[in-house]
């Protein structure tokens, strides 16, 4: 057992990262993760940071490897917002860490899971600290491309470039890590198109594979104008409904942390002002984390939908690549049937430029509406 047991199918990348280990005289002090979601670029950070702190170089089993994996490590600095962007403040904060000398390892390891995030004004805030680092500091940045970063962050940094892994990779993690059974990790792992917290996700929770399902059976049933409206309706409950199982209990519990802390009286109809003020400072923040686990749940539901469009043509054009939704072949050999090559393209354009959208902060369901009717099947 290593540190990098949970880096599956990316060996060029783990190639890179030993060999920088291996050397630490010629270390980097700025990495830049890219991959596709799921790709497990957080993962690959945490588990470089754990080989950089143990003695010999990433066993996985010492207390060096297994807090900086975790992220409490005392000399390893995680970032991982739920909000929108990453702030000035925010990035100032990573400054000031930036110019402390690692406590009990060798070096100072700063994870920005969500680099992508950085807006211009906070990347310009950690430019000086990434272009001229402490000499025991090393910042690991990851987003989904390089072209998702500011080209001033990116230019002063090494690239490491990961894949998706393979559908036997995912499933073998699942069965050894999590002992889920071998078919349905195999199950999961090919309909989360090898996103591996997803596979974990739809391996343990019926739920999600009842949702997921809902989503892939939906395209034949839409006929006609009202159809599409419903099957927006449809997607956006879908995130609602979502959004409520996860956060709703979590931000209660952070309302009675706060009011217990503040010493104030939960059951008061009218809270002193101070109070108020620290209330509605907490509630903006949780309807920015709203905000974003709707677009963030969207997203992947239209990359289930966009799979489904996506396994019509490989089935309609006889290409030789494994179909995604070999669960639901009735659908997807009704679209076939259903559609050209040129009207299974267009149908997949429209869904990504949903994703774009929604991603632009259009109204979801707005996006959703204009990206239902272009899926309206012919008569």
């Amino acid at each position: 057992m290593t540190v990098w047991r949970e880096v599956i199918g990316q060996e060029p990348a783990l190639a890179i990262l030993q060999r920088a280990v291996a050397h630490p005289e010629s270390m980097t002090h700025a990495w830049l993760f890219t991959g596709p979601p799921g790709s497990g670029r957080s993962v690959a950070a945490r588990a470089f940071a754990g080989a950089l702190m143990c003695p010999t170089g990433g066993c996985g089993e010492c207390r060096e490897c297994r807090t900086a994996v975790d992220g409490t490590h005392a000399d390893v600095d995680l970032v991982a917002t739920e909000g929108l962007t990453i702030g000035v403040g925010s990035a100032r904060e990573l400054v000031q860490l930036a110019a402390r000398r690692p406590s009990v390892g060798s070096w100072r390891v700063i994870i920005v899971e969500d680099a992508d995030r950085l807006t211009e004004h906070s990347g310009n805030a950690l430019l000086k600290a990434i272009e001229e680092p402490g000499s025991r500091t090393i910042w690991l940045l990851c987003a989904p491309s390089v072209e998702d970063v500011l080209i001033t962050l990116r230019s002063r940094s090494r690239h490491v470039r990961l894949r998706t892994p393979p559908v036997e990779a995912v499933a073998a993690l699942l069965t050894d890590r999590d002992g889920v059974d071998p078919a349905m990790a195999r199950y999961a792992a090919r309909a989360a198109q090898c996103h591996v917290g997803m596979a974990r996700r739809l391996a343990r929770d019926e739920r999600a594979r009842i949702r997921r399902r809902q989503v892939v059976t939906m395209p034949t049933r839409i006929t006609g104008v009202g159809d599409a409206v419903g099957a927006a309706a449809d997607l956006m409950a879908i995130a609602e409904e979502e959004k409520e199982h996860s956060l709703t209990e979590r931000h209660t519990a952070e309302r009675g942390r706060l009011l217990q802390l503040l010493g104030a009286d939960p059951a008061a109809r009218t809270q002193p002002p101070h109070v108020r003020s620290q209330l509605a400072a907490m509630e903006k923040e949780q309807k920015t984390r709203a905000t974003r686990f709707i677009r963030d749940v969207l997203d992947r539901t239209l990359l289930d939908l966009l799979s489904v469009y996506r396994d019509a043509l490989v089935m309609r054009t006889g290409a030789p690549v494994a179909i995604v939704n070999e669960d639901n072949l009735d659908t997807v050999g009704g679209l076939a049937r259903a559609l050209t090559p040129e009207g299974l393209l267009r149908a997949m354009e429209a869904i990504g430029t949903a994703r774009e959208r929604i991603d632009a902060n259009v109204a979801p369901l707005l996006a959703l509406e204009g990206m239902a009717v272009s899926l309206i099947l012919p008569r």
